[in-house]
């Protein structure tokens, strides 16, 4: 017995390293070579690869394994304008917010200002940098010279923010001569203008809700045209969801995360229905909202974006997560003593147990993975077995303690596709 056990002990890492060396070599070969992360050179190399389910789908989710990650930012552009020049993409909806539509749409149409003041519209500082900016300017110069209808539109997406929708109802009631009960009016001036405290819940929100259902009704009973209604009817939705988000924040965790997802889905859900006229869309966001399964680990059963996007249009949303080895990230400090702030940490080496750790053996800096390409045909099911990544979420990378941040993923039942860049370094804040 002890002869046994000490033969099963020397075989087991020599069939270890010989499984690993099989999926590396099934990766190196089967992997689409990304060729660099330069925003503006040519997918030539995918262009001639592309997946099947890739090429058919509308709807594309592009993730992103930190918020502030530069490598991230101009690969997801480059994929953005490979599908605007080759598959006549028009539609890029983003993890902001609805109020930031109206400025930003009226620059790449051609409107005043630059690179800079354009970046005020953003009410997510991750995106107020070089990298998003130098991709708005792209948008603004492919606009140039074609009609509207084949120009491209931005779209907010997010659900966090009330401020000025408001003023805009109320332009829109005086412009169009609508009796209105003031006192409606006043609430949506108390939703729009009062910002969600997350520390301190409160049920103010959950009794302002019926009331703003009551003046959408009180639009509608005004029997105005149904051209005018479509130009309030986005706001008045988007206020409403804002107020329900808000309320959901008195429920137990994790509530208010599904909550928000759930309705950046029927945001984008109204989007592509109502306002893309069938064309391709690209959505920009975080891994975890853009994921078909579920937030965080896998098996939580917390529905996210991705989820309901999947669930509803089938195999027309294709979702992209990317992931990563080394590199430079940005991660916020709470220091009592110091105060708070940003700091910049370097991580040496994949950490163990994470799928980054064996894919940074692949000979390419960059490169794309079809997921169902490596479900029916990897040897090893590498991908379909649970193993641990970096999920860093708003606050940036945060390592203490660091169990927190490396969660249990299946990239199988995760992502339709992965693209992993082998080293990474911050963006450029620097306008």
């Amino acid at each position: 017995m002890q002869k046994i056990i000490t033969l099963i002990v020397l075989l087991v890492p020599f069939l270890f390293h010989s499984q690993q060396k099989e999926t590396i070599n099934w990766i190196t070969d089967n992997s689409i070579t990304i060729e660099d992360s330069n925003p503006d050179s040519e997918l030539n190399i995918f262009n001639s690869n592309t997946p099947i389910k890739f090429e058919n789908a509308k709807i594309y989710g592009f993730g992103e394994a930190s918020h502030n990650t530069k490598e991230f930012f101009d690969i997801k552009a480059k994929f953005f304008k490979h599908l605007v020049k080759n598959k006549g993409l028009k539609v890029f909806i983003m993890e902001e917010s609805y109020q930031a539509e109206e400025g930003i749409n009226e620059w790449i149409k051609g409107g005043q200002g630059d690179k800079k003041t354009i970046a005020n519209n953003f009410n997510i500082g991750f995106w107020y940098t070089k990298e998003i900016t130098e991709l708005l300017e792209w948008m603004r110069n492919y606009n140039i010279g074609k009609p509207e209808e084949e120009q491209i539109k931005f779209y907010g997406m997010d659900t966090q923010l009330g401020h000025k929708i408001n003023l805009e109802i109320r332009d829109f009631v005086l412009l169009n001569k609508i009796k209105i009960d003031e006192n409606l009016l006043i609430i949506a001036d108390s939703c729009s203008n009062t910002k969600i405290d997350y520390e301190k819940p409160t049920d103010w929100w959950q009794l302002q809700v019926p009331k703003l259902h009551q003046l959408k009704q009180q639009i509608l009973n005004s029997n105005i045209d149904k051209e005018k209604y479509r130009t309030i009817e986005r706001p008045l939705n988007y206020l409403i969801s804002y107020t329900e988000y808000a309320a959901s924040n008195i429920e137990k965790y994790p509530a208010s995360y599904e909550f928000r997802d759930l309705k950046m889905f029927e945001n984008v859900k109204y989007i592509v229905d109502q306002q893309s006229q069938s064309e391709k869309v690209f959505i920009w966001a975080h891994n975890d909202h853009i994921n078909k399964k579920e937030m965080y680990y896998s098996g939580s059963g917390i529905f996210n974006l991705g989820r309901h996007l999947k669930d509803y249009y089938k195999d027309d949303y294709y979702s992209v997560g990317f992931d990563f080895g080394t590199g430079d990230i940005h991660g916020y400090v709470i220091d009592k003593k110091k105060g708070n702030y940003w700091k910049t940490f370097h991580i040496k080496k994949p950490f163990p147990r994470t799928y980054a750790k064996l894919l940074m053996s692949i000979n390419k800096n960059v490169f794309f993975i079809d997921m169902e390409d490596a479900y029916l045909n990897e040897p090893t099911n590498f991908f379909s077995k649970k193993s641990r990544h970096l999920l860093i979420g708003g606050g940036g990378y945060q390592p203490k303690p660091l169990h927190r941040i490396l969660p249990n993923k299946i990239y199988n039942e995760t992502y339709d596709g992965l693209i992993f860049v082998k080293e990474i370094s911050p963006p450029n804040y620097n306008l």
